[in-house]
């Protein structure tokens, strides 16, 4: 038996090893998107197992994607964000946290910050010097770099 055979025989593994993938992925997210092609994916490793040509397979989870993102995503957005409007994003959430210097942060430079076991690039919102140590609040950030302030 040849891998092509191999893998012919056992689509279901490919569709579970997906499906595993995505949601994964889903947890990077938390808006519920990547979970639609998800749940397509474990919905067709099942389907698979009853000999569906591989084409049919790609047909259904195309079919059960679209249809979970116009069906289940807004229930589940309505339950799990129902009182959040202005929910922010894992980087916004950033703004106004706390934490300390991990690495002096140069005049007019850059440092680094650790804030709940994370270490961030930081600059200082007034420009100056901000020594090791010292405790600091976010006030904003660009990209990957935080702008701090001391507390």
């Amino acid at each position: 038996m040849g891998i092509f055979d191999y893998f012919t025989q056992n689509l279901w593994q490919f569709w579970a090893v997906v499906a595993f993938m995505l949601l994964i992925l889903e947890l990077t997210s938390g808006d519920f998107f990547i979970i639609c092609f998800a749940i397509a994916a474990g919905v067709t490793s099942v389907l698979s197992l009853t000999g569906l040509p591989f084409l049919w397979q790609l047909l259904i989870f195309a079919i059960l994607a679209v249809l979970c993102l116009f069906f289940v995503r807004p229930v589940m957005l309505k339950y799990f964000h129902r009182n959040d409007p202005d929910r922010k994003s894992n980087a916004d959430a950033l703004i106004g946290q706390e934490g300390r210097v991990s690495e002096t942060i140069a005049a007019d430079g850059h440092g680094r910050v650790a804030i709940d076991g994370d270490d961030w690039k930081a600059v200082s919102a007034d420009g100056g010097e901000i020594g090791e140590g010292t405790k600091v609040r976010v006030v904003g950030r660009d990209s990957i770099i935080i702008t701090v302030e001391k507390c």
